[in-house]
């Protein structure tokens, strides 16, 4: 085999070197874009404002509609919903699975379901996401986290079901479902969150509506940081690529 010969494989080695790096990539930037809420943590016994990210992963249709189930077994005494430009709410109520009081108040009915529906068939379009907002709380003091699971309704009649829950130790499924990890309150939270819950039953917001916003915003810059960083990489490996086979190419003439 002669040097040249050598050199024009190794170069086209290379390439597809690249060519297959980036497109792993690129193949694990849909993969993270799951329906999720914000912020990943929040204190047992507060009020906090939910922030449900939906991306539409379809190249065809849009999302026209966005199902959250909210947990019978670990149920929620007061949710209020944040009205959205271009879509209608329909929140759903019913009896909590175990007694639930609240501040010294026996809770007999509880948000169930909450779902939004886009008016004109809109909805979020191929490539777009969008946020909805609940304010909550108080978040349950019995259990480790709170998971809400999803449907995601686009225009051609397709539904991804959000509702596999992940187990410790195992792999993130398929279509998880969303969830929120409940840490130990602090000591001095009894006091704050008697006013939270005053100031949340007349407005739904408050100053822990306020933190949560500021969590749910640094969670989902964090999120779409990471993307954005995946993006720039796998585009650096594809300009590399292209390089190199165009470099392989000139060579070639060259050599000819």
């Amino acid at each position: 085999m002669s040097r040249t010969t050598r050199a024009v494989r190794l170069r086209r080695g290379a390439l597809c070197t690249l060519a297959a790096a980036a497109g792993s990539i690129a193949l694990a930037l849909p993969a993270s874009a799951h329906v999720t809420v914000a912020p990943a943590e929040a204190a047992k016994g507060a009020y906090t404002t939910l922030t449900f990210k939906v991306p539409t992963e379809s190249d065809t249709a849009s999302t026209t509609a966005l199902d959250v189930q909210f947990p019978a077994d670990a149920p929620i005494a007061s949710v209020t919903v944040q009205p959205k430009p271009g879509w209608t709410y329909k929140v759903t109520k019913g009896a909590p699975a175990k007694p639930l009081t609240a501040h010294g108040t026996q809770i007999t009915e509880v948000v169930t379901q909450i779902t939004w529906t886009a008016e004109n068939g809109a909805g979020i379009r191929p490539g777009e996401f969008d946020t909805f907002n609940v304010s909550a709380g108080p978040l349950p003091d019995d259990a480790d986290q709170v998971v809400f699971k999803t449907l995601q309704t686009y225009s051609d009649g397709e539904i991804v079901r959000w509702i596999d829950v992940a187990k410790p130790g195992t792999d993130e499924p398929d279509h998880p479902a969303p969830a929120v990890t409940l840490t130990a309150a602090a000591a001095s939270d009894s006091d704050h969150d008697d006013g939270a819950a005053d100031e949340h039953a007349d407005a739904g917001t408050g100053n822990s509506a306020a933190a949560g916003d500021e969590s749910a915003s640094a969670s989902a810059s964090t999120s779409d940081g990471t993307a954005r960083a995946l993006g720039i990489t796998g585009l650096v490996l594809g300009a590399l690529g292209l390089a190199a086979g165009a470099f392989a190419l000139i060579s070639t003439r060259r050599r000819a």
